[in-house]
């Protein structure tokens, strides 16, 4: 039941964007608004949590992830509150959304990447890779489940998605409140300059690795968000498939994502040399699969191969988690994950308006651009990521190269405060 709860919290935070892909056009007729101001209530909800995220990660770092993860989640559905109840009944209902998108936004900030730091101060060894895969497999289980929900909602009134996320939210903070037990923290957090300059020892001394792992990160959301907005719009322009069929096409590449997702939490452990190869295996399976969209056009074709860019993200996400996670210790471990969470965030929020700008240039220009971003980076974590050189699996406790502990940076940090 920990679990259970740990695993609801990012897929509260999912439902957030995935459960709009399918209204966005009905939302863009309603509102007489443009793509671009469309793809604003994406962006909004993205950037606002991406700006809150190390702000409550320290937060989290600071007093206990509890305190954080259950406020959140009721501003979280505050803010669909407000944007249901603007859109049902107010003339210039748009600017609304927006700002209770914003609020969403805040919320979310306190849900997924402090999940991440949470599974990383309850779990332990390999049952750590598995919860953290768990946890992926939930994010991506709720983008498969979205677009479905949204669209069966969407039967009823478009604006009903804004409703359902206060309700989702009520069952998430029951499950939280009482089965996540936290450990009593045995002494005070450090100062708030000392947890800073620890923060920089971390990055100076890991931050090429720590950088192209948040990248990598971002780039996943990025092209996975920007296709969906795009798939979304062709489905109906193209096809016009609309309602429940297009939201169960959208989440066959999302169902193929979570599964890979899962399997792969499952079998990692602590085998960092294994993750690094299935970091660059999985890009190489995105820069392909979107390369080769670009000269297809038929429906089934299109999902076939968009379904191995899936499978790559698939790899790719749970690798990720685990190295991030494992970067420093507890005490920091709540802001370096949200610091991910920040990068995801802004990857997600810039992947609608940057393919709705594409989608107006070139087809075939818009794919072979994602294709080179997914090779660049999956070349920058060839190169950039650093593993241990023993088999994790033989001593699954030690820590790698990627790991620098509280005790670490104490070293690092004489008693006058000044980084080595």
């Amino acid at each position: 039941m920990t679990i259970a709860a740990i695993s609801s919290i990012p897929l509260i935070m999912t439902l957030g964007n995935s459960m709009l892909i399918p209204i966005l056009p009905r939302m863009k007729s309603e509102f007489d608004i443009s793509q671009f101001q469309v793809s604003l209530t994406i962006t909004v909800f993205s950037v606002t949590a991406a700006i809150f995220i190390p702000i409550l990660g320290y937060l989290s770092d600071r007093f206990s992830r509890k305190a954080i993860i259950i406020p959140a989640l009721f501003l979280y559905g505050i803010g669909g509150l407000l944007a249901g109840f603007a859109s049902s009944a107010f003339s210039n209902a748009y600017i609304w959304v927006l700002i209770g998108r914003a609020l969403q936004g805040i919320g979310a900030a306190g849900t997924a990447p402090i999940a991440m730091a949470l599974t990383g101060d309850l779990f332990k060894g390999s049952e750590e890779s598995k919860v953290l895969g768990l946890v992926e497999a939930s994010n991506g289980f709720g983008k498969v489940l979205s677009p479905i929900l949204g669209s069966l909602i969407a039967l009823l009134v478009w604006y009903g998605v804004f409703f359902a996320f206060p309700a989702f939210c009520v069952v998430s903070i029951i499950l939280a409140w009482i089965f996540i037990k936290e450990k009593e923290k045995k002494k005070e957090p450090p100062p708030f300059g000392k947890y800073v300059k620890g923060l920089l020892s971390v990055f100076k001394h890991e931050g090429r690795w720590l950088f192209t792992a948040y990248l990598a990160g971002a780039t996943c959301l990025f092209t996975l968000f920007g296709i969906l907005f795009y798939l979304s719009d062709i489905l109906e322009k193209n096809h016009q498939i609309d309602g429940v069929k297009k939201g169960l096409i959208l989440a066959i590449p999302l169902l193929v994502m979570c599964t890979t997702s899962y399997i792969t939490g499952a079998k990692i452990g602590k085998r960092q040399r294994l993750m690094k190869i299935l970091i660059v295996v999985g890009f190489l399976f995105m820069t392909i699969s979107y390369a080769t969209l670009a000269f297809f056009s038929r429906l089934i074709p299109f999902i076939s191969i968009l379904t191995l860019s899936s499978v790559g993200t698939g790899l790719v996400l749970p690798c990720i988690n685990s190295f991030i996670t494992n970067a420093v210790g507890k005490e920091r471990r709540g802001f370096v994950t949200s610091l991910y969470g920040s990068v995801r965030f802004l990857g997600v929020a810039i992947g609608p308006p940057v393919f709705g700008r594409l989608m107006g240039w070139s087809k075939i220009g818009m794919f072979m651009s994602i294709a080179g971003l997914t090779f660049v980076v999956g070349l920058l974590a060839l190169t950039m990521i650093r593993v241990n050189q023993k088999d994790k699996e033989k001593n699954p406790n030690k820590l790698g190269r990627n790991t620098l502990t509280d005790q670490d940076i104490n070293d690092l940090l004489p008693s006058g405060g000044n980084i080595i």
